[in-house]
């Protein structure tokens, strides 16, 4: 017998059912292992001996552990399975710890899609532990809970904050200072300015203001609207007319980050919510003829597919839209991006499971998710949608500029399936016959105040571009940080949006005050791109741990 250790008994019941009976499949429910509460400070960490961690066994899964090492008494070969990134990397690794097992010869599987396919691939294609990733996993909790701890600590006595972290405190920091920004906004008054201009023919348009003597407008008053519109010129001419093809591309593959933003802007999930949603239909849904999964691997910053996954939507595309509607996939990382190009993005395993076949099988929740990755996987490698774009110019004695634009769809491409998921873009149409240097008449000018705006406070759908944007975390950690920050009652949720609370607001000033040179965004960034730079074992461990500014 062999067995095979995983991390979900979801997914331990889908992959038993392609491997057979010479294979038994168990799991480990996650982390069977943590860093002790021990030692100074009860760090869990010797510092003066080099970061030395003391690990021990989860008190909660001191029962798994027992069930597993009685297995592995009697099985043939033992095989690690955990899921494909630096958390699994370190499950397989602390499970081959406790199993007493050889780190340089056993097995272990990467399972990027729960399919016959993938579980094929993996059994032949096995690999050893990656002791890098390893290592760089090991790296972000010792500096989790060196900082965590000292900062809680310090927070506990002063303010009675339940936590800090390194990164939770940093994406609170985000969430306070959009809020002070909002607090201390002061609005401009400015004014938008369009022109109906009429031809010889009689024919009219209306045009935006864009230029004042050729600079951008700047009317931020009744009396300057009033002083430009009473001067005005009532003749222009036509300085330009252009009409030209516009390509509009179809959207990248999903990322972790861009499934949370689309999912909450589209459904209003929460990154927990949308994370457990996708793990389900990773791991296996249960369709008429057995347990499959149904997507790739939700983990993942990568946003390409692989090629026989392309070769196979091409065949649907020209099969179902024809020819024309295949347009290229993206089957390369782009150059100088930061993923592991082993991996992919988030997309379906079987683009024969079309949503509405096999919604009875699934949830609400499911359906919507499925659904959204599915039309994604698709599309994403669809012909563009396709437009001809008219803009005309219009300018007088003064150097003034208005700009009248039409757009007409011609080709839906992509939108073919991915519409329901975007604006719908409507036609515009100029019915205005010109040529350059055409001279036309103002028969009325429009005019509207506005005020500048204060930015919007963060939604979770926003946080997460945010913090994908600035270095913060990394995929698997976007919806725990959220959370950790919601259930310590830093942030309020309103209607989607996230509002610091007075706890909030006195946890960040207090970080603020005594470890501002650690809770910072470029400070937090350089840590992350260094736990990268330990996985690609460019730097040490050593290297990072001794940078903690505050030992």
């Amino acid at each position: 017998m062999k067995l095979v250790i995983v991390e979900s008994p979801t997914k331990s019941k889908t992959i038993s059912k392609y491997l057979g009976k010479d294979y038994k499949v168990v799991a480990s429910y996650g982390h069977i292992c943590d860093l002790a509460i021990d030692g100074d400070d009860g760090l869990g960490v010797d510092i003066k001996n080099d970061f030395l961690p003391h690990y021990e066994i989860d008190p909660r899964k001191a029962g798994t552990v027992k069930g597993i090492k009685k297995l592995a008494e009697s099985a043939d070969e033992i095989i690690l399975a955990t899921d494909p990134d630096r958390e699994g990397e370190a499950i397989s690794w602390h499970l081959a710890r406790v199993l007493d097992l050889d780190i340089s010869k056993t097995k272990r599987l990467e399972f990027h899609e729960i399919t016959p396919y993938g579980i094929k691939n993996a059994i032949e294609a096995p690999r050893t532990i990656d002791l890098p990733l390893v290592e760089a996993q090991e790296t972000r909790r010792i500096l989790d809970r060196i900082i965590g701890f000292k900062l809680s600590k310090l927070l506990n006595a002063k303010i009675h904050s339940k936590s800090a972290g390194r990164v939770q405190s940093v994406v609170l920091k985000l969430i306070v200072d959009r809020e002070r920004e909002i607090q201390n906004f002061v609005p401009e008054e400015y004014w938008t300015l369009h022109a109906n201009i009429v031809n010889e023919n009689k024919e009219s348009c209306k045009a935006l203001l864009t230029k004042i003597n050729g600079e951008k407008v700047n009317l931020h008053s009744l009396e300057e609207k009033d002083n430009y519109v009473n001067n005005l010129p009532k003749e222009v001419w036509v300085l330009n007319k252009e009409s030209k093809e516009t390509k509009h591309y179809a959207p990248s593959p999903f990322t972790t980050s861009s499934l949370q933003q689309s999912a909450f802007n589209l459904f209003k999930m929460s990154t927990k919510k949308t994370m457990k949603v996708a793990q389900e239909l990773f791991e296996g849904i249960t369709l008429d003829k057995g347990s499959i999964g149904l997507i790739t691997y939700m983990r993942t910053d990568a946003a390409r597919i692989s090629p026989l996954f392309a070769h196979i939507v091409k065949e649907y595309v020209s099969k179902n839209y024809g020819d024309n509607y295949y347009g290229f996939a993206p089957v390369k990382a782009k150059n100088g991006s930061n993923i592991q190009d082993a991996h992919e993005g988030i997309r379906v395993t079987h683009v024969d499971y079309e949503p509405d076949n096999i919604k009875s099988y699934l949830t609400d929740d499911q359906y919507k998710l499925y659904s959204l990755i599915w039309a994604r996987s698709i599309a994403c490698c669809m012909a563009p949608r396709l437009s001809n774009d008219t803009t005309i110019t219009f300018t007088n004695v003064n150097k003034d500029e208005f700009e009248a634009k039409s757009q007409i769809n011609t080709f839906d491409g992509y939108s073919k399936v991915y519409s329901k998921y975007e604006k719908k873009v409507e036609d515009s149409v100029i019915n205005f016959d010109c040529k350059e240097k055409d001279v036309c008449q103002i028969k009325k000018i429009d005019a509207k105040q506005n005020f500048t705006k204060a930015p919007s406070r963060y939604s979770e759908a926003s946080l997460v571009k945010a913090m994908e944007e600035k270095g913060i975390g990394r995929p698997s950690t976007y919806a725990s940080t959220i959370d950790t920050i919601k259930a310590r009652d830093y942030v309020s949720v309103s209607r989607g949006y996230l509002t610091p609370t007075e706890q909030g607001f006195l946890t960040n000033d207090s970080l603020q005050e005594y470890f501002s040179d650690v809770i910072n965004v470029a400070y937090t960034a350089d840590m992350e791109a260094k736990l990268d730079d330990i996985a690609d074992s460019k730097i040490s461990k050593s290297n990072v741990l001794n940078r903690i500014k505050f030992l």
